[in-house]
């Protein structure tokens, strides 16, 4: 999206923020609120939103997103943000700001050239942000596998990206050798990380644009332009998705009279695990700037510490009231009603509506039906997996043992301590209030419901005009890299 789009300055410009004169948190709630109104647009407006995503995605991230930054840049000191990454060992460095600075970032966004993706390294927030370079389809791999981004629609995202750009570098190679990249990095991607959907959901739609040249063809120039044309499509399409989600989860949420909305979540589903808005955190930003007053309790969500490390950061950078819990006191406030709703993201959702989600969430949903709160799962269609009927044909993934009997490299357990780790967990679909997609609520039963969806989704999509830039520059183009 173009800052232009945004509302405040136009395509390459940066806005400048005077420290300390509270413009960095108007220019992101006006961002937030405008972008809110653009999502459900004409066609014809959204189509201009997707070049301008295309063309100044570095500036919107580092400007429009991190006004702080821009006022760094536009005073002419140095800054890591915008700079080149050092590859998947290193990336550029920057302490993380504080509430005051109005960031609010996205979790990757393109660098100095059409070939190089930047990623936040999101093990390392909230103390620093750091970028990591993304050049291929293994780049990318490795950093979904090492969870430097995490979130099922980011991940999707950035397999896409990378899976164009392997096809970009491969553009002028022969036939055979670019089937063998491309068929290759397509493996490499999907075995990253199995339970998220959203990565596999990615991969194949890039595959079935190739596959319409056929794997011999030698048009190399042309299957480069056109992976990298349906991987900004995704990105678009995720972007635009996501707003309609947040409209309508904003819809279904609980109205207490004279106090706020106390609101659980779990995990992070917010920009950085989800792209340029959020599903779950989406929803509780899109209520905080309609006015809503809103209280989200955050699960720390342990092992890997989401919600202590990232939704609460992101929280406070968009300026909503928090409160931080251990993962083991949820039952404690729900059974005392303190709580009015909670909300999840997904990382798969099967037919029937059983969903894979952060370990955890299946305890979360037993003590919601107990004393009767609201559970909503908000994700998008792409997280839905018609082919899969229920949850226990879900892959759940597990991960290091380190990951709890450590925490951030500290150890916590004796040496030798045995520990299980998987990383998700499945809800059955009986204890799930509602699925809150781009297309609405979908309540049980959940299948017809979520059929239907996808109908609605396909025909709005296809009334609108396809978003196919012109090729990007570098190999196999004819123009300069």
């Amino acid at each position: 999206m173009t800052t232009d789009d945004a509302g405040q300055s136009g395509p390459g410009e940066r806005p400048t923020v005077a420290e300390g004169t509270g413009q960095a948190d108007l220019g992101r709630r006006r961002f937030f609120r405008q972008f809110a109104g653009d999502v459900l647009n004409t066609a014809v407006t959204v189509m201009s939103a997707a070049g301008g995503l295309q063309r100044d995605l570095g500036p919107a991230a580092a400007a429009l997103l991190d006004p702080a930054s821009a006022a760094t840049r536009a005073a002419g000191l140095p800054t890591a943000f915008g700079a080149g990454g050092a590859g998947l060992g290193g990336g550029s460095v920057t302490p993380a700001p504080d509430a005051a600075s109005g960031a609010f970032r996205t979790p990757f966004r393109f660098g100095d050239d059409d070939g190089q993706l930047l990623v936040i390294d999101q093990r390392r927030l909230p103390d620093e942000l750091v970028e990591v370079e993304v050049r291929s389809a293994g780049d990318a791999a490795a950093v979904i596998r090492d969870m430097i981004v995490r979130g099922a629609p980011a991940i999707g995202q950035v397999a896409a990206i990378g899976l164009a750009l392997s096809a970009r570098a491969a553009a002028d190679s022969s036939a055979l050798v670019r089937q063998a990249i491309i068929r290759g990095a397509a493996h490499s991607l999907e075995a990253s990380r199995p339970t998220a959907v959203n990565l596999r959901w990615a991969v194949d739609r890039l595959l079935r644009r190739y596959e319409t040249f056929g794997d011999l063809s030698e048009d190399g120039a042309g299957i480069a332009a056109a992976l990298r044309a349906e991987a900004d499509q995704i990105v678009f399409e995720t972007t635009t998705d996501h707003g309609r989600l947040a409209d309508f989860g904003l819809a279904a949420l609980p109205t207490p009279a004279g106090r706020p909305l106390r609101i659980l979540t779990h995990c992070n589903t917010g920009p950085l695990a989800c792209g340029q808005y959020g599903t779950a955190l989406g929803v509780v930003q899109a209520a905080h700037h309609a006015g809503r007053d809103v209280h989200v309790w955050v699960d720390e969500t342990r092992p890997y510490l989401q919600g202590a490390r990232l939704t609460t950061w992101e929280l406070d950078q968009a300026g909503v009231p928090h409160t931080l819990i251990p993962d083991v006191a949820a039952g404690h406030f729900i059974s005392r009603g303190e709580l009015d709703v909670i909300l999840v993201g997904a990382d798969r959702i099967a037919a029937n509506g059983d969903t894979a989600n952060k370990i955890g969430t299946f305890t979360l949903s037993v003590l919601a039906a107990r004393y009767g709160v609201p559970f909503l799962v908000c994700a998008p269609l792409s997280s839905v997996d018609m082919e899969t009927p229920d949850g226990s044909q879900i892959p759940i993934e597990e991960r290091s043992s380190h990951e709890v009997t450590e925490i951030r490299g500290q150890r916590i357990a004796p040496v030798g301590t045995i520990a299980r780790n998987p990383a998700f967990d499945v809800t059955p679909a009986e204890l799930i209030s509602g699925i809150v997609t781009e297309e609405g609520v979908v309540t049980a039963p959940f299948e017809p419901g979520l059929r239907d969806a996808f109908r609605r989704r396909a025909a709005r999509w296809a009334a609108m005009p396809r978003f196919d830039p012109p090729a990007p520059a570098g190999p196999g183009t004819g123009e300069p890299g």
